[in-house]
């Protein structure tokens, strides 16, 4: 029988990020939890948009339009335009219209496979098997290491200066938990949480007026009894830009749109 396949109707939007009205909080002061960081002073959790990706953060306004959210983000990214798909529905009577169209020709097609072809299916009970069904699936397990190195700056391959670098803090994958890097010879040790299968780590090195994101590579090989040896080695230049941060209520706005686009 032919198959009719309805289509769908949808369209790009786009839209830009403000926040109005900056707040002057300290979001470094505030505590972490699952959906962010608790503000005391407006009792609301603010969340960290700064250190996600284009498409991540469509698809959390996607999710939460309706939503009041309390952000943080980098002022870079009040200047970038997001973009995400939304499939448009059809109104009922037209969607009935095309559903009876459907029925009706699939009727028509039935109706002439019956007249034309007649077929018998026989089954053998001996060609069933009867047992407990393997699923084919990747075990991937969440490990908690222990990450400990040191930062070096990649021209020296010593430690950062500490009178033009003060407390500087490493983060990984995005945790809130970061810890303070040891001025005077660059040492760390922080935990992480790594799956199976994960080829890098998500570095995040914030200082008073420094911020870096990096990407490093990851072999789980090279764990031994749990704990991970890796310096991590980078340019000055790339912790030199400091990054602007900016809280408060976000705004969403959207850009208007031509025309529909079919698929």
């Amino acid at each position: 029988m032919k198959d009719f396949n309805l289509r769908e109707y949808c369209m790009k939007k786009k839209f830009t990020l403000e926040i109005a009205n900056p707040c002057s909080e300290n979001f470094e002061k505030m505590t972490p939890n699952s959906h962010g960081s608790f503000c005391n002073s407006c009792m609301k959790n603010v969340i960290d948009l700064s250190k996600k990706t284009n498409s991540e953060i469509a698809k959390f306004i996607v999710e939460n339009k309706d939503k009041n959210i309390c952000a943080r983000l980098k002022t870079t990214q009040l200047e970038e335009e997001f973009v995400y798909t939304e499939t448009s529905k059809m109104n009922t009577l037209k969607y009935a219209a095309v559903a009876a169209s459907i029925l009706l020709a699939s009727n028509v097609v039935e109706g002439q496979e019956k007249d034309s072809v007649k077929t018998e299916i026989s089954i053998n009970p001996s060609n069933y098997l009867v047992g407990k069904v393997a699923s084919n699936q990747n075990n991937l397990e969440d490990a908690v290491i222990t990450l400990k190195g040191r930062l070096l700056e990649a021209k020296t391959n010593q430690p950062f200066n500490r009178k033009t670098f003060p407390n500087l803090t490493l983060s990984v994958n995005g945790s809130s938990e970061r810890v303070k890097i040891n001025s005077k010879t660059g040492d760390f040790s922080i935990p992480i949480t790594v799956l199976d299968d994960r080829e890098s780590l998500q570095i995040t090195i914030q200082g008073a007026d420094y911020y870096l994101s990096k990407t490093i590579p990851f072999n789980r090989k090279n764990v031994k009894g749990n704990v991970l040896l890796q310096d991590i080695i980078i340019n000055k230049e790339e912790l030199s830009k400091a990054v602007i941060m900016i809280l408060g209520g976000l705004g969403i706005n959207y850009v208007p749109q031509k025309k529909f686009s079919e698929i």
